[in-house]
């Protein structure tokens, strides 16, 4: 991998399609159920060269705002594939949504009100919040009671007879309990509530349980028995359908889970100090390229490209941001020096989408390997002139 760092200069972002393809049919192959769609949930990773992988797979897509709607349009995804499932959105972006014919998930009374009003024709989806705390990391869990996401239990009184006093059409329910859930004890809880509640509803299409399945971080680490899971959730389903008297859509919202464990992220050293007994490692990039060390506390595994087999040394691997700003401390990594490429793995979700340009450092390149062993660049390097190219007014 070290000469794609030769080939497109550092820092550098590199995709492999294969493990892309082989993550889909996992999902594909442990869900029995016959009538499933998984949507990519394009907000971990949204480069228009991935988006075509995944819809040549044959996924729908969620999307999260206006701007990944016209993407997933871009990608050439059909609007009957593609789920709009935003928060606090404005009503100027639902009414997009709406007019480009795709299927809208709401989870905010005000915006049912205004749809009752404006839109009183159009399908709509609930996303519920079923008051679960569920995966690894507070930040990442977005079901639980307190949470900024979907519609409340408490509230669900109020919006079953808004329903009967307006004539509001629900067709679908939708929940997304967490990121990084490992047991599937937790998952099935969130599903058991969004269960109760269906047959309240009497028209629904389709039931949407999101996503949040867990991936290894490093080697021997633990992941979601997809397999398992698979196989509970089909057989949970089709009684429920049994029961509700018909056979819906059953919808999952994959993200990480798919690209991941494609992604990796090569930096180079820029330099090797100690200050109050600790090794420091700093590397041509920041939290502006990689935040979710700091900003999650997510675990990314290192490898010395360049010196795989040094000795092991302990260091702290930091940036070049005028911040704190630290990708791992106290890491074991062989012997690093001036100049070494080093390889963050798992890079391929929620790294290259939550980039910035802070400290006026441009954007990394993004490097796409493809199923056939071809290397090609899906985004070029951001340079300080477009960086300037945005700013107006200068004299």
């Amino acid at each position: 991998m070290k000469n794609l760092i030769e080939k497109y200069g550092s820092p550098l972002y590199i995709y492999d399609e294969n493990v892309i393809i082989n993550q889909i049919n996992k999902l594909k192959n442990a869900v029995s159920y016959r009538n499933v769609l998984f949507c990519y949930a394009m907000k971990a990773n949204s480069n228009l060269t991935l988006l075509e992988t995944i819809k040549y797979q044959g996924l729908g897509i969620d999307c999260v705002s206006q701007g990944e709607l016209i993407l997933a349009l871009k990608a050439g995804f059909s609007p009957s594939t593609i789920r709009f499932t935003p928060t606090f959105s404005s009503t100027e972006e639902i009414s997009y949504a709406i007019a480009a014919g795709v299927q809208i998930s709401i989870d905010n009374l005000q915006i049912l009100e205004w749809l009752v009003e404006k839109h009183p024709e159009q399908p709509i989806g609930l996303r519920i919040n079923p008051s679960v705390m569920a995966g690894a990391y507070e930040k990442t869990s977005v079901g639980h009671a307190k949470a900024k996401f979907g519609i409340g239990l408490e509230h669900l009184p109020y919006l079953e007879q808004l329903i009967i006093n307006s004539g509001l059409k629900v067709n679908g329910l939708h929940i997304h309990s967490g990121s990084d859930i490992l047991e599937i004890s937790q998952f099935m809880e969130a599903v058991e509530v969004l269960l109760k509640v269906a047959p309240n509803f009497k028209n629904l299409e389709y039931i949407d349980l999101g996503s949040g399945f867990k991936v290894p971080y490093f080697d021997g680490d633990k992941e979601t028995n997809i397999d398992a899971f698979g196989s509970l959730i089909s057989a949970r389903f089709i009684a429920f359908c049994s029961d509700y008297g018909k056979e819906l859509k059953l919808i999952f919202e994959p993200g990480k889970y798919l690209v991941s464990e494609a992604g990796r992220f090569l930096v180079t050293c820029t330099g090797i100090k100690v200050n109050g007994g600790i090794t420091f490692a700093g590397v041509d990039s920041g939290f502006n390229h990689l935040i979710r060390p700091m900003f999650y506390g997510a675990f990314h595994s290192i490898q010395n490209l360049t010196n795989p087999n040094g000795p092991l040394v302990s260091y702290d691997i930091v940036g070049n941001i005028c911040e704190t700003d630290t990708f791992a401390s106290h890491r074991a990594v062989a012997e690093i020096r001036l100049g070494d490429i080093l390889c963050f793995n798992n890079a391929g979700a929620y790294c290259y989408s939550m980039a910035s340009s802070y400290n006026s450092r441009p954007r990394p390149a993004e490097v796409y390997l493809r199923s056939n062993g071809d290397d090609q660049i899906i985004r070029r390097r951001e340079t300080i002139d477009d960086i300037i190219a945005f700013q107006v007014g200068l004299r």
